[in-house]
């Protein structure tokens, strides 16, 4: 089985090439969505450790946020908890999956939480910052605050792009990354 790891900016398209594979995709972001929704063990632990913060369950998207922003330690104390379970059900996802040729991650902070094996391919998705800028403003409850909180605690995009083994360049059209993913399955296959 082929691992590829999407990495990228904050906007820059991960999800939507990840899903342009065409192959399974272990979307990090949506299971850290569910876990708030579902999870009441994740609940417990967070109201545990963020009692003013975390109150109800199942979590509210704004709790996460006012504490992030209330305490830059907040941050690393959520990830510190959620990444654990994002990382037993990438396992899970990967063994369910390990008849498929090729599986897709896509994870925020994949290599800063060293998450990588030395024989994952990792794509690097590159976009204009003034695309990614319009791409972010789209999104529902973006708040700037929080992305530079989450931009703090990332590796640089030159360090990601060079430890990457293809670029994609995404200018936010089907065309260009369908023929950018085409090159890169030949490559591997």
């Amino acid at each position: 089985m082929i691992k590829i790891g999407i990495l990228g900016d904050i906007g820059s398209g991960k999800s939507y090439v990840a899903n342009s594979f065409g192959y399974p995709v272990f979307n990090a972001d949506n299971e850290v969505s569910e876990l708030y929704k579902k999870n009441i063990k994740i609940f417990k632990k967070l109201n545990k450790i963020l009692p003013k913060h975390i109150t109800t369950f199942p979590i509210d998207k704004s709790e996460i946020t006012n504490a992030i922003l209330s305490n830059k330690k907040n941050l690393k104390k959520i990830i510190k908890i959620v990444h654990q379970e994002i990382r037993n059900k990438m396992h899970l996802f990967i063994k369910r999956n390990k008849n498929k040729k090729i599986v897709i991650l896509d994870i925020p902070l994949f290599l800063e939480n060293k998450i990588n094996k030395k024989n994952d391919i990792l794509v690097f998705v590159e976009a204009k910052k003034l695309d990614i800028q319009k791409n972010l403003k789209k999104r529902l409850n973006f708040n700037r605050k929080l992305y530079n909180k989450f931009k703090k605690i990332q590796l640089s995009s030159v360090y990601k792009k060079r430890k990457s083994n293809f670029v994609i360049k995404n200018d936010f059209t089907k065309k260009t990354v369908k023929k950018d993913i085409r090159s890169i399955l030949n490559k591997i296959l």
